[in-house]
């Protein structure tokens, strides 16, 4: 098999010729077509996370070693059973659901892989969608794409199934109550599709570059403000009609993080995504006077995954871009979403 693989971190990926996994037990070997890039991909390739207070979290401290092939938004065709691997055939097309749990804690027993504490998720501790082939230990962690096409539907393996995650920590809200999204990205404008799924319509999306406040426009927001810093808490109260009761930030950053929580209505709740990183001093009694709820929200479930892709078949989810580029481009994909020239997702096509 062949594999892109991070070396060093911040340096170009390298290809690896690598032996091709042979499945055991209840494995499932699967070839890799499509293999979406995340920011979480960028965050891996750097080799660290601001952990806020001046922290830094390396890879090593997730249990990463290099040389590793990232990628988890993976869609392919199944290539090879383990002996006691059922509930799918050779040449099946699958989405794979990445964050895998340890299966024996808890959490997995519930179906919460996501919370387990100790994953072992494919794209991060193993090797992911960057390579020709990835291991899947057992079926119940694969997913029928149905009519969606794979390369957009590789994407729900993240980007989908964290939105949709997200989305349902917020409280219960009538369809013209204003909903701020953080950013309009490829999580932002999947945000969008998501809420409006829900019947939500008034979606206030937030972003420093005015393609992306166009492209959140022309996907349903209502509104789209400039994200730059001074007076942004003013705009977006603005654009609200007052303080938000709900907002997703899916930067998460020390910037957005503050005026996210300062524009807070009494009772508002605010979901935090991305991880760019940093921190947010709280006033611990203005919590309190305010009754606000602070939530982090880390990817989804197998089960989010699966609701997803319904959402998508049934016609109620609306598709987000998608820009397709060779899996040997991968280095310039990494640079073209490093600097902001990416509308929607990207996706690598090994087909």
């Amino acid at each position: 098999m062949k594999a892109w693989m991070v070396v060093k971190p911040s340096a170009p990926l390298e290809s690896f010729e690598l032996p091709t996994p042979e499945p055991q037990g209840s494995e499932v070997l699967v070839e890799v077509t499509h293999c979406g890039i995340c920011h979480s991909d960028l965050h891996f390739w750097k080799g660290e996370y601001n952990m806020g207070g001046g922290k830094i979290m390396k890879l090593a401290d997730r249990g990463v070693e290099l040389p590793r092939a990232p990628g988890h938004e993976i869609a392919g065709r199944v290539a090879k059973l383990g002996p006691d691997a059922t509930g799918v055939k050779v040449g099946d097309v699958r989405v794979v659901y990445p964050w895998l749990g340890c299966g024996n804690c808890e959490a997995c027993a519930t179906g919460d892989d996501n919370l387990c504490t100790a994953q072992r998720s494919i794209g991060v501790v193993r090797n992911g969608g960057f390579g020709s082939h990835v291991v899947v230990p057992h079926s119940r962690y694969l997913a029928d794409p149905g009519n969606v096409d794979p390369a957009l539907a590789a994407t729900y393996a993240c980007s989908g199934l964290s939105v949709l995650s997200a989305v349902k920590k917020l409280p219960k809200l009538a369809p013209e109550k204003p909903v701020v999204l953080i950013g309009a990205g490829g999580l932002g404008l999947l945000g969008i599709a998501m809420l409006q799924s829900f019947g939500h319509r008034n979606i206030v999306s937030i972003d420093l570059d005015p393609a992306k406040r166009a492209a959140a426009l022309e996907a349903g927001a209502r509104q789209a403000v400039d994200g730059s810093p001074e007076g942004l808490a003013g705009r977006i109260t603005a654009a609200c009609g007052g303080p938000a009761s709900a907002v997703l930030d899916f930067v998460n950053n020390d910037d957005t993080a503050r005026v996210s929580f300062e524009i807070l209505a009494k009772g508002g709740t605010l979901v935090m995504v991305g991880v760019a990183g940093g921190e947010l001093p709280l006033s611990l009694a203005g919590m309190i006077f305010r009754a606000l709820t602070i939530r982090g929200s880390n990817t989804g479930t197998p089960a989010d995954l699966r609701e997803v892709l319904a959402l998508a078949n049934s016609g109620k989810l609306k598709p987000t871009p998608v820009q397709c580029c060779p899996v040997d481009d991968v280095n310039q994909a990494l640079l073209d979403l490093k600097a902001g020239r990416v509308t929607g997702r990207s996706v690598l096509v090994r087909c």
